[in-house]
């Protein structure tokens, strides 16, 4: 007779010790102390991206006082921050708030059914130990939308010639030695603007690094040092400051990106002059730094004090903009007919998008394919009952969506307790226009529009605007989109009239 793995019984499970993850807790948790909550991660540690991901110099692209959590300040000097740092806040914030005691690590979540006869998720949950099944009323998806286990590498003719190393950063062996190779990094974004002055800046530097582009990318120097945000703290305190510091910078980022957006052009031509007079004279910024598209088609990239310019001034890193031939024994042929020599080779192409973790999902016995659903106030999915995501801007600090979007999770649980509910589902109208739910032209983007939710419009639109997303998630609670359920008798009408979000 076949042994059934052991089960857990809990209220609410939250999938994922990550900046969502870990903030989502503290909010439930102040909300719900009589629940019984979990973290389930399945790393061995704390941080998500942040510890995953060990490549040299690897930081926020966002100044942490947006960042970081509205009710933790962050008071480093460094607004960008490295990812030590960042795990190591996320760390205090688990033992401020007392949340060590929900995390369970190498818990990976692999398949998730729910019951509508007993309105609870059963997961199946895969261990050191074994086998687990964890049953649940709540779902929590802190996972982001990035898959972790592999990175995007597109392919490259010869690549089995090179005689080299080739490393895609997702994958960075901890302690690699670079010293004294000559380094190419395919790719022009975030990722390949923090290796190349990281690789360059200490004793065991590369000999020259290469970034080789197709595609130019907008990067701007930002000051790694935010001083109006420590002179805040002086004057007003630590708490005081960093709320004022953190209303401040939401104000100036959306002025920022409307500005851009409003007026491509001008942008276009501030920060070219911003590149040139980073750059020594005469070097060529309209080859290197002129993209096709406009400001915030795509994101753009911040270099902190400048140190990839000042990388490029010294002549120890160069840009190359060409188009790939194939990978020789020795390097990279050009279809320009340039070669470029090289030690390693560093795959900076991107990543692959995967929601939820990769978890299986099934509804009453019916497999759940995430392309056909749409999200509602960027929070649940149609069609699947009692699952709420959290899901970052791609214009503005991820971690601003995590407050707003937990505080509406809590008032839509207190909502269903208050009248007897156990369940809730969101229909969507089918006729509806959509859409993927991250519409950028990014590659990363364009490669998931076919495995990733959609959205629709109102309440199913997939803000990227913290104010707006602060309107939808604080106003009325209910609509006509929210279905509720009972498994008993005792649950009381609801209309829309009935609760909004504070």
């Amino acid at each position: 007779m076949k042994t059934l793995p052991q089960t857990d019984d809990f209220d609410i499970v939250i999938v994922g010790a990550g900046i969502s993850g870990i903030g989502a807790a503290k909010y439930i948790t102040e909300a719900f102390p009589g629940k019984r909550v979990v973290i389930l991660e399945g790393r061995t540690n704390i941080g998500g991206t942040w510890d995953l991901f060990k490549y040299p110099g690897i930081r926020s692209d966002n100044g942490l006082h947006t960042f970081g959590y509205e009710f933790k300040p962050w008071t480093d000097p460094d607004a960008i921050a490295e990812a030590p740092k960042i795990v190591d806040y996320l760390q205090e914030t688990l033992d401020e708030f007392d949340l060590n005691r929900l995390v369970r690590f190498e818990h990976s979540v692999e398949h998730a059914s729910w019951s509508s006869a007993e309105a609870r998720w059963t997961l199946d949950v895969h261990t050191p130990d074994g086998d687990r099944r964890i049953t649940t009323n709540w779902i929590f998806a802190g996972t982001g939308y990035y898959r972790y286990d592999e990175g995007y590498t597109p392919p490259f003719e010869g690549r089995e010639d090179f005689r080299g190393d080739i490393i895609h950063p997702q994958h960075w062996p901890e302690d690699y030695d670079y010293a004294g190779k000559k380094v190419v990094v395919i790719g022009s974004g975030a990722t390949a603007v923090t290796l190349i002055p990281s690789m360059l800046n200490h004793a065991g530097a590369a000999e020259h690094v290469t970034m080789l582009q197709r595609t130019p990318t907008y990067v701007v120097p930002w000051p790694k040092v935010d001083s109006f945000a420590q002179l805040l703290s002086r004057l007003f305190g630590e708490k005081r400051g960093y709320a004022m510091t953190r209303f401040t910078n939401i104000w100036t980022d959306l002025g920022q990106v409307k500005f851009m957006r409003a007026f491509p052009n001008l942008t276009r031509k501030i920060i070219r002059r911003v590149n040139a007079k980073a750059l020594p004279e005469g070097y060529d910024v309209d080859t290197h730094f002129n993209p096709p598209y406009n400001p915030w088609d795509q994101r753009l990239c911040l270099c902190p004090d400048g140190d990839f310019f000042e990388a490029l001034s010294t002549g120890a890193a160069s840009i190359t903009t060409d188009t790939i031939d194939r990978f020789t024994a020795s390097g990279i042929a050009l279809e320009s007919g340039e070669h470029l020599d090289a030690d390693l080779i560093v795959t900076a192409t991107g990543l692959n998008m995967r929601m939820l973790g990769g978890i299986d999902l099934e509804v009453d016995g019916t497999p759940i394919h995430l392309p056909d659903t749409v999200a509602y106030r960027g929070a649940l999915l149609s069609g699947i009952p009692n699952l709420a995501i959290s899901i970052g801007y791609t214009t503005s600090a991820w971690t601003l969506k995590v407050g707003i979007l937990a505080r509406y999770f809590c008032d839509l649980v207190k909502h269903m307790d208050v009248f007897g509910y156990d369940s809730v589902r969101v229909e969507a109208d089918p006729g509806m226009e959509r859409r993927p739910i991250v519409d950028l032209s990014s590659g990363y983007a364009q490669r998931a529009r076919d495995v990733i939710p959609k959205q629709g419009t109102g309440l199913f639109q997939m803000s990227m605007s913290y104010q707006q997303d602060a309107k939808i998630l604080r106003g009325p609670l209910l609509d006509d989109a929210l279905v509720f359920g009972s498994t008993t008798d005792d649950a009381a009408p609801s209309t829309a009239k009935e609760a909004v979000c504070v």
